[in-house]
């Protein structure tokens, strides 16, 4: 749980926060234990090999089989997206993440183990390594993704996201509607 200030007041309003990630094996749903920023933040900023969650329900992409387990180590370079799932008393996250900037229209493909697309929203240029930051990850908005069976209950929740956190060296081929021919 993390204390947030409530918009209009000195009080706090309290946000219960479970994380997802999707790797190439598992859907994990979670909390990230000693959590003291956003989830975008920590996954840039995060210097260890492992990710600790706890509270953890694994849902295979294979089999759709469901492991719940106290705890589990989540290899970073094993994270394909991640997405904070928050709930507060009002709106204002809500409409934050709604907010409008200038965003261009991606396809990316993911060819791992379990070959999967996303489309959506990004910051120009986004995907890009190195092109105006050097940050590991991009945001994704209303990402729809393709290739796994989201109809089944524990995947349902991908179908519902209203952004994904992307790792860049994911992504094997994308696709932006706004590059034209060179």
């Amino acid at each position: 749980m993390i204390n947030e200030p409530h918009p209009g007041g000195s009080t706090l309003a309290q946000m219960f926060v479970e994380d997802l990630f999707l790797t190439d094996s598992f859907l994990v749903k979670g909390r990230m234990v000693n959590k003291i920023k956003r989830l975008t933040n920590l996954l840039e900023d995060h210097a260890r090999t492992f990710l600790h969650v706890q509270d953890a329900t694994m849902v295979s992409l294979r089999s759709s089989d469901v492991i719940r387990t106290p705890s589990v180590m989540i290899n970073v370079r094993e994270v394909i997206c991640a997405h904070e799932l928050v709930d507060v008393a009002g709106d204002e996250v809500l409409k934050k993440l709604a907010a409008q900037n200038k965003t261009v229209r991606i396809r990316a493909f993911y060819n791992g183990a379990v070959q999967f697309e996303m489309s959506g929203n990004v910051e120009p240029e986004a995907y890009e390594t190195g092109s105006t930051t050097n940050r590991k990850y991009f945001i994704m908005q209303k990402p729809v993704l393709r290739g796994l069976n989201l109809e089944l209950a524990d995947l349902r929740i991908l179908k519902t996201l209203e952004y994904a956190i992307v790792r860049k060296d994911k992504m094997a081929y994308v696709y932006d509607f706004s590059a034209g021919p060179t």
